[in-house]
């Protein structure tokens, strides 16, 4: 009986010291990220080549249409932002007409460079891509593409798209040369997902037999509603964090965490308290509190080490 409370006593100290070290993550998290759009260009050639996304508001976040004045002027030589163009590129920008009215922002990328863009700070909602080719002056663009997720990707294949044949017509909408297709990896979400539910259940088992659930029975009881309720939690992360980020992630995490505890807490009473040596309802609802404690914390100080799946 004394080895038992002694472990009991570890696991305790174990799970303050785990969520102790979560607290420092959950502050940091209030920097609040911020949505992004991600366009990934393939099969690119080697003509220069500058992007950006076309917005469908004169502003998102910081980035707005440029109002004619030359200080709100959000040129490169002037004010050197990796996401600013020279002069001569800018000017070719904004002097672009959309025929849907979608509007340029003044912020834009070297996509013959870095075969992306990369909005990732207040990305406009519905946008358009649009390349210009400085050499022949040429402009190309897409339809109407829209956020999807939290972090959303699209991806360009260039292959086909022949630049010196394109003829632009500013009355018409339908000047689409390149299209773009959703490619959020969702095997990188499977994966995170799998991942997560095992190494929960392997931790929760191990808290199982420090606290002296070593029947067979008992096991089997322990493993069914670890499984139950890890697969509904995490589902719902995962559906969390691809809509609305990594803030609302850490936030629901621990409030979904709490639930889980109290649901388990009240079925271990019910159910594992059957087939347990006589224990007071007490010793159930520590156990619950432990294990979710001791993967609760586990899975933050991971967060650290393997962002990609935590």
């Amino acid at each position: 009986m004394g080895k038992r409370r002694y472990r009991q006593i570890l696991v305790t100290l174990l799970c303050m010291v785990l969520v102790g070290m979560a607290f420092p993550i959950a502050a940091n998290a209030d920097m609040g990220p911020k949505a992004s759009v991600w366009i990934q260009f393939e099969n690119m050639g080697d003509e220069l080549c500058y992007g950006t996304l076309l917005s469908e508001r004169e502003s998102t976040g910081p980035a707005s249409v440029w109002d004619g004045t030359e200080e709100n002027a959000r040129i490169y030589e002037e004010n050197p932002y990796s996401n600013y163009f020279v002069r001569a590129v800018w000017e070719a920008f904004v002097n672009y007409k959309d025929p849907d009215g979608y509007y340029f922002l003044q912020n834009g990328w070297t996509v013959s460079e870095t075969k992306e863009i990369a909005w990732t700070y207040y990305p406009p909602s519905r946008f358009k891509i649009l390349l210009y080719y400085p050499e022949t002056e040429t402009f190309v663009s897409s339809g109407i593409y829209e956020q999807y997720a939290f972090d959303t990707y699209y991806t360009v294949d260039m292959d086909g798209v022949n630049i010196d044949s394109v003829e632009y017509n500013e009355n018409l909408s339908t000047n689409e040369q390149i299209n773009a297709y959703r490619s959020y990896d969702y095997r990188q979400e499977m994966l995170s997902l799998a991942v997560r539910i095992v190494l929960t259940i392997v931790i929760e088992m191990i808290v199982a037999l420090l606290f002296g659930f070593r029947k067979k029975k008992q096991l089997l009881i322990l493993a069914i509603v670890n499984l139950i309720t890890q697969i509904c939690l995490n589902v719902l992360l995962n559906i969390i964090n691809y809509n609305s980020g990594p803030l609302a992630f850490t936030v629901f995490y621990a409030l979904l965490e709490i639930a889980v505890f109290a649901m388990e807490a009240v079925l271990y009473c019910k159910i594992l308290k059957k087939k347990s040596e006589k224990q007071r309802n007490w010793y159930y609802v520590t156990y619950s509190f432990a294990e979710n404690s001791v993967s609760f914390g586990t899975g933050f100080f991971l967060a650290r080490i393997l962002p990609g799946i935590f």
